[in-house]
């Protein structure tokens, strides 16, 4: 039986800026966000269109995640949208099947973040993928961090 969580979040980063980052999280992320990420490397495509496969591997000993492989589903640039599945690595340990939506949206002076999930887990002694969710909450304050140290508002 599948299951949803969602989270939403402020960002004081502009929704161009927060989308620009995401739409180019294959260099950036590793580079901005080390402790977080080892590597995304693109498996097909472009890594930033629907179809594209990354494999992302994430720094030893961040958690019982070392690997997730990605597939893009859908993106909309107009909407700043995306969506993505969850194909191979860890996570398939614990979930039969993972997938990941993302969406940015003008808040006053920032941004609002939301991200969600929707899974089935492997067998009824799996939590809730609270972990991922907090892991994802903490990659978007990283992320904004980041970016405002950039000066790039």
């Amino acid at each position: 039986m599948a299951s949803k969580l969602e989270v939403e979040f402020e960002m004081k980063s502009s929704p161009e800026k927060v989308w620009e980052s995401i739409r180019e999280s294959t260099t950036l992320f590793p580079k901005a966000l080390p402790k977080e990420y080892e590597s995304i490397e693109i498996l097909e495509g472009d890594g930033k269109s629907v179809a594209s496969v990354r494999l992302i591997k994430y720094p030893p000993g961040l958690s019982a995640i070392s690997s997730t492989k990605e597939k893009i589903e859908v993106v909309d640039e107009g909407k700043k949208m995306l969506s993505y599945s969850v194909i191979g690595g860890d996570i398939l340990k614990y979930y039969k099947n993972f997938k990941a939506h993302l969406s940015v949206s003008p808040k006053d002076e920032g941004s609002w973040v939301k991200w969600s999930c929707e899974f089935e887990k492997a067998s009824e002694e799996v939590p809730n993928p609270d972990l991922v969710r907090d892991f994802a909450i903490k990659n978007f304050q990283d992320l904004d961090a980041y970016i405002l140290g950039l000066g790039a508002v």
